[in-house]
């Protein structure tokens, strides 16, 4: 798939910058309180850049934001004039969930900020079918895809480009059921057409999603964490007595809600930094310089400890923000409490110690 590769100059962008002086910005959603906190404790000032229905929640943490940016929607962050505060700051942007999803794909791409991370990155996840065949480049075990004109007679998954947090996503078992709900998807406007639709084989298991952090640094891959996603109300659906949900012929959502702590069985722990590592290579190879910092496969392990991959995140997930203290693993690499966020921050102090700030940033 021809993927856009944005323009961004960012031996430009740092000319004006001040290194002794970085401040740490993100949009203040998702996971930014844990990257604030992390960012406070490595000595880096902190930029939120806030809507107005937020700020009154945000000024409750005002002792891990230094400068609140206000804006009346998200999509005012693609004005020039506030990329231009951040950088007056010496702000480095780090993208989370909500990043590519409020600003949207061009925006993202091309804002006129340095970002911690692979800014090339942000199409590619956001597409569907180019996620699933970058992970199949890498020698990552994905599902089956299907295809619209293909005889389904399993279940199968329909997924929507983007990070949705899970909505939208349909459990069916034929085709006519598929073409139906994208109908419907389509007239109420939440898709253009069946190019956004992805259909994958449903995996049954155990959802597992494995957090990674890629070093340039160290040039190592650290794995920091792994969660479980609590999603409504395919898990609220278990405490009903199956007869009375024939009874309620319900359709069950996979919104998530909120994400619960999980330790793998060690015996998985080889074959997961496997996977990880492979995600990082073919990034290096086709969308050099390759993954920066935080990132997420999104897996099914099965009964007989097969993992296959649905899913990824190329940075922050919110799966990280059980562990704002650090996780079994991260302890495994540092002997100081480390969560994402403080990673992240950790990794721009070292670069900057190193001279080598350019190693980090898109």
């Amino acid at each position: 798939m021809n993927i856009k590769k944005p323009q961004i100059d960012i031996e430009t962008l740092l000319r004006t910058y001040d290194l002794d002086k970085v401040s740490i910005a993100t949009l203040a959603s998702h996971s930014s309180l844990q990257i604030f906190h992390g960012a406070k404790l490595e000595g880096f000032k902190t930029i939120a850049i806030v809507t107005e229905d937020r700020i009154w929640f945000y000024r409750q943490f005002n002792h891990l934001i230094d400068r609140f940016i206000v804006v009346n929607n998200w999509r005012d962050i693609c004005k020039s004039s506030i990329a231009q505060e951040v950088r007056v700051l010496n702000g480095i942007m780090v993208p989370h969930g909500s990043y590519v999803e409020y600003l949207g794909i061009e925006c993202a791409e091309a804002l006129q900020v340095p970002i911690f991370g692979l800014r090339n990155l942000f199409r590619i996840e956001y597409n569907q079918w180019a996620k699933m065949e970058f992970l199949e480049r890498a020698g990552i075990p994905i599902p089956r895809i299907y295809k619209m004109d293909e005889d389904i007679n399993v279940p199968v998954i329909v997924k929507f480009h983007g990070a949705k947090g899970g909505r939208g996503y349909h459990v069916a078992k034929s085709r006519d059921e598929i073409a139906g709900y994208v109908r419907h998807m389509i007239e109420r406007g939440v898709i253009r057409g069946i190019d956004e639709v992805m259909i994958q084989e449903y995996l049954v298991g155990v959802t597992a999603y494995y957090h990674y952090f890629y070093s340039p640094i160290f040039n190592r891959v650290e794995i920091l964490g792994a969660d479980i996603r609590y999603e409504s109300d395919i898990d609220g659906i278990k405490r009903i007595p199956h007869r009375i949900l024939i009874e309620m012929d319900m359709e069950p959502t996979f919104t998530v809600i909120g994400n619960i702590p999980l330790v793998l069985r060690e015996s998985l722990l080889p074959k997961i930094l496997e996977y990880g590592i492979k995600f990082v290579e073919e990034s290096v190879r086709t969308l050099p310089p390759g993954i920066i910092g935080p990132f997420c496969l999104e897996s099914v392990v099965d009964k007989d400890m097969n993992i296959r991959v649905f899913e990824f995140s190329g940075r922050i997930v919110a799966g990280t923000n059980a562990y704002i203290w650090g996780s079994p693993y991260s302890y495994l690499y540092w002997p100081e409490p480390m969560s994402m966020g403080r990673r992240i921050a950790r990794e721009v102090k070292l670069a900057i110690s190193a001279s080598s700030i350019r190693k980090i940033l898109t």
